[in-house]
């Protein structure tokens, strides 16, 4: 239980940094951006590639991923179905989806596989789904919801080279598929820039939080609510249920529904302020969600163990 609480801790200090930075407003009114810009274009792009690059693609289709891609896949059908019927703006409704099933798999993800599973290559799979598969899509969508009917078809194809975030992880497949070795020399540049993605983020998310009203109180209320559910309890739920038709060990099952219980990527809000899109939405489910998964993340290792 410690290690979850520590994983917290050390995400809850470099937020509460980035809140400090907001009040103070040493980083100028841009800084926001500027770190959002850093993160999107340079940082994210470094640890997507390394990361990828090093990983075992053979996780791709072991069991547990069946289940926690499973229930992405569901908690993700309900938010889209949701803004359908509401007539939520597509941008709008695709940040939703993120809410409710993109997990902090990295900063927090990583500590908790090692610290409370005992492995940290159990967060690969979940991690290699988001980066190759979830994130991509994702960005897809909300360049072409931004590009306006007139943008010629053979554009829309390449869209999603327009995002470095699914370049660089492309390049990661390809560099993992093939078994290319990358010398340290040209690696280490990728290592070094990628360890600024996560406390960027983190602090963007804490200069946001200045100024903020108390989350639920806005237009985006009900969103919010659903995402928040989503996230917090129908994902973990579904991830359980699914485990247990295919099978897999108390260990296996564990750690699915450790992982599925984490709470939403701060990635999402670097998306939303990157698209100008649900940028009160995703810092409310992030901060809500990170908030209430604590508990539940306790009691499923309790339940579980």
């Amino acid at each position: 239980m410690t290690s979850v609480v520590t994983g917290f801790a050390v995400i809850v200090v470099i937020i509460g940094v980035g809140y400090v930075l907001g009040r103070t407003e040493l980083l100028g009114p841009a800084g926001p951006m500027v770190l959002t810009r850093l993160a999107f274009w340079v940082a994210s792009p470094a640890l997507m590639f390394h990361t990828v690059a090093e990983a075992d693609l053979g996780v791709i289709v072991a069991e547990p991923l069946i289940a926690t891609g499973g229930s992405v896949v569901i908690v993700a059908a309900v938010f889209a179905l949701a803004g359908l019927w509401r007539r939520w703006s597509v941008s709008y409704s695709t940040l939703g989806v993120l809410c409710s099933c993109l997990v902090n798999a990295g900063n927090l993800g990583i500590p908790i596989a090692a610290y409370v599973l005992g492995d940290a290559t159990l967060v690969a799979p979940i991690l290699l789904m988001q980066t190759v598969v979830i994130v991509p899509v994702a960005l897809t969508v909300l360049d072409l919801a931004g590009q306006g009917s007139s943008t010629p078809v053979w554009r829309r194809f390449l869209t999603p080279l327009q995002s470095p975030i699914t370049v660089a992880s492309l390049a990661g497949v390809v560099v993992a598929a093939t078994g290319v070795t990358v010398p340290g020399p040209i690696m280490e540049p990728f290592i070094l820039v990628g360890a600024i993605s996560i406390p960027s983020v983190l602090m963007v998310f804490g200069i946001s939080l200045r100024g903020s009203t108390w989350p639920g109180r806005g237009p985006d209320r009900r969103p919010l609510a659903l995402a928040v559910v989503l996230k917090t309890l129908v994902h973990p739920a579904v991830a359980y249920l699914l485990g247990l038709a295919l099978g897999l060990s108390a260990r296996e099952l564990l750690a699915v529904v450790v992982l599925s219980a984490l709470p939403t990527a701060q990635n999402a809000l670097t998306f939303a302020m990157r698209y100008g899109q649900a940028q009160t939405l995703v810092r409310e489910a992030v901060l809500v969600t990170t908030v209430l998964s604590l508990p539940v993340l306790v009691l499923v290792t309790a339940l579980l163990r």
